[in-house]
């Protein structure tokens, strides 16, 4: 699959709707009580970059952006301003906000991974795009420093120690991380309102697996 490792311009981004849809099959019985069940184990989100009236820049920005990605042939990074944190987005990141991990004393390789708790029900989310001089870890309460202790690929989220975690200790990290994503559309529709202003109304973008 291509993939350029460029984000949408942030700027354009912030202000657009969207967010996770599930996948559930719902069938009713002949007595009422229901069965449902789901052929996706991970939730897949849904963007709309569209512009409503903006400077001709910004327009002629996001056409560029388009046609690098040449429509839908190549992915990009996307910034969810709603979800773009390991912590709740109104605080920092800290290397304790998520336990991605248990130390088994042989492991040298970790996701990172975002974990949504609501009561007793959790899901854990997989994170392929962190952002680069974001991702912090520690080991045990300890923060550990990169590039010494550990390093991680922001292109694929993986953490990988110098030294194996011993066996039952809490390996945690803090990120930032962007959502893989590509236009869901060949076609870009701008209209012209003045001299200095347009709109792009509807510009489709979805979540892509790597």
């Amino acid at each position: 699959m291509g993939f350029h490792d460029v984000r949408f311009p942030a700027s354009l981004s912030f202000g657009s709707q969207g967010g996770p849809e599930r996948r559930t099959d719902v069938v009713t019985l002949a007595n009422g009580f229901e069965e449902r069940n789901t052929p996706w184990a991970h939730s897949r989100r849904r963007y709309n970059a569209g512009l409503g009236l903006r400077a001709l820049d910004d327009i002629a920005d996001l056409i560029a952006f388009f046609e690098a990605r040449q429509g839908q042939l190549f992915g990009f990074r996307w910034k969810d301003w709603a979800d773009y944190k390991s912590c709740q987005p109104s605080h920092d990141v800290h290397f304790e906000d998520q336990v991605i991990a248990i130390g088994d004393g042989e492991t040298l390789t970790f996701p990172l991974a975002k974990t949504y708790q609501s009561g007793e029900a959790s899901y854990q989310r997989i994170i392929t795009k962190p952002v680069a001089g974001t991702v912090v870890v520690g080991v045990q309460g300890d923060l550990l420093q990169e590039a010494i202790h550990f390093g991680v690929d922001t292109n694929t989220g993986i953490v990988t120690f110098e030294t194996a975690p011993d066996i039952g200790v809490e390996i945690t990290a803090g990120f930032e991380f962007d959502v893989p994503v590509r236009f869901d559309t060949d076609r870009i529709h701008t209209s012209v309102a003045n001299f200095q202003a347009g709109e792009v109304p509807d510009v489709p973008v979805v979540e892509v697996r790597i």
